[in-house]
C-alpha cells in the first residue's frame, strides 16, 4: 500500500454538518462553527485513508483534496464494520439527509437498510459483495428518497411503516400499529413511533440494531441518545415508544441513520436502553435545533 500523503485536504461550504465525514475521520475532521473542518493533514497512509472514506461518504462532496478530484481518491466502500456480514454503504445521500445506509449479509439473503445515493455502478458493486438482496428497509420518512430504485434494481421488497407510507406510496411490505413485525428469520421490525409517525427498528440476530433516527450513540455523552432537539413528530410519543420496547430488544451494535455506531456486550446495550428510556419520559416538546445536537 502507497503510504504516501498529500497534505492539502479541506472542507467546501457547502458541508450541511451531517456528521458523516467526522465519524470516518476522527481526530482529522472536527466540527467548528455549525459545520465540519479539517483540524490536521493526515500523517500517514492510514490516515489518509480515513480521509479517503470521508470524501466518499459525504453527501455534499464536502471534503475535498485540493490537488485533485474525488476520482482521484480511491473509494473504500461497502466498508466493513465486520467482515463478511456487516458493511457501510458510504455514498450517503443529500436526498436523504446524509443519511448512513447499511448492507447486511445473511444466510436467508442480504438486506440493505436506508439507501445510498443512487448509481449503477454502486448497485453493481454492493450486489457483487453481498449476493442476493432481499429486502430494501426503510427506517423512516426522511431516509425514503432512493428505497423504490434500489429495491428495483436488487430485485428486493421495499419496506416502510403505514405512518410514513406518503413517502414511499409504492412500498411491497406496509408495517402496522406498534406490535414487532418478523421480516424474515431473526430479523423483526419494531415500530417505534415519535422521531416520525412512522419510525422504525429492525433488529438482526440478536445483534444488530438498526435504529434510524429513533436513537443513537453520541460521542459527547460515550452513551445512547435521542434526537429531542431535532424531532419532527413527537418527543412524547418517541419516549413511550423506548419504553414499550426496551424489553424487547437485545442487540451488541447500534446502527443509526444520523449519529455514531457504537459496539457494547448485549447486557451493557440493554442497561443503556433502559436507561434511555429512563430519561426519554422527562422530555418536553421542543422547538426543532440541529445546533443542539449531542454529536
Amino acid at each position: 500500500m502507497d503510504d504516501r500523503v498529500e497534505a492539502d485536504w479541506y472542507v467546501d461550504d457547502r458541508c450541511t454538518n451531517c456528521d458523516a465525514a467526522r465519524q470516518l475521520a476522527p481526530g482529522l475532521i472536527g466540527e467548528a462553527g455549525g459545520r465540519s473542518v479539517v483540524l490536521r493533514q493526515p500523517r500517514d497512509g492510514a490516515e489518509e485513508r480515513l480521509m479517503h472514506a470521508a470524501a466518499h461518504a459525504c453527501p455534499t462532496r464536502s471534503v475535498r483534496r485540493a490537488s485533485g478530484g474525488l476520482d482521484a481518491v480511491p473509494d473504500p466502500f461497502p466498508l466493513p464494520l465486520e467482515e463478511g456480514r456487516l458493511y457501510l454503504c458510504g455514498h450517503n445521500s443529500r436526498h436523504t439527509a446524509g443519511a448512513t445506509s447499511y448492507l447486511l449479509r445473511r444466510p436467508s439473503g442480504a438486506v440493505m437498510v436506508d439507501t445510498p445515493r443512487w448509481s449503477e455502478a454502486l448497485a453493481t458493486r454492493y450486489e457483487a459483495l453481498a449476493g442476493p438482496v432481499t429486502d430494501v428497509l426503510l427506517t423512516h420518512r426522511d431516509h425514503a428518497a432512493h428505497g423504490r430504485r434500489w429495491a428495483d434494481r436488487l430485485g428486493a421488497r421495499l419496506w416502510i411503516h403505514e405512518g410514513d407510507l406518503d413517502a414511499a406510496p409504492d412500498a411491497d411490505r406496509v408495517l402496522r400499529g406498534t406490535e414487532p413485525a418478523v421480516v424474515a428469520d431473526g430479523l423483526t421490525a419494531h415500530p417505534v413511533p415519535g422521531h416520525t409517525a412512522g419510525s422504525v427498528l429492525y433488529v438482526a440476530d440478536d445483534r444488530y440494531c438498526f435504529s434510524g433516527d429513533s436513537l443513537y450513540w453520541s460521542r459527547t455523552t460515550a452513551d445512547l441518545e435521542v434526537f429531542d432537539t431535532v424531532t419532527w413528530w413527537s418527543v412524547t410519543a418517541l419516549a413511550a415508544s423506548l419504553g414499550r420496547v426496551a424489553d424487547r430488544l437485545r442487540f451488541e451494535w447500534i446502527l443509526p441513520g444520523h449519529g455514531d455506531r457504537h459496539r457494547l456486550p448485549a447486557p451493557e446495550m440493554s442497561r443503556r436502553l433502559h436507561a434511555l428510556a429512563e430519561r426519554a419520559r422527562a422530555l418536553r416538546p421542543r422547538p426543532v435545533d440541529f445546533s443542539a445536537v449531542r454529536w
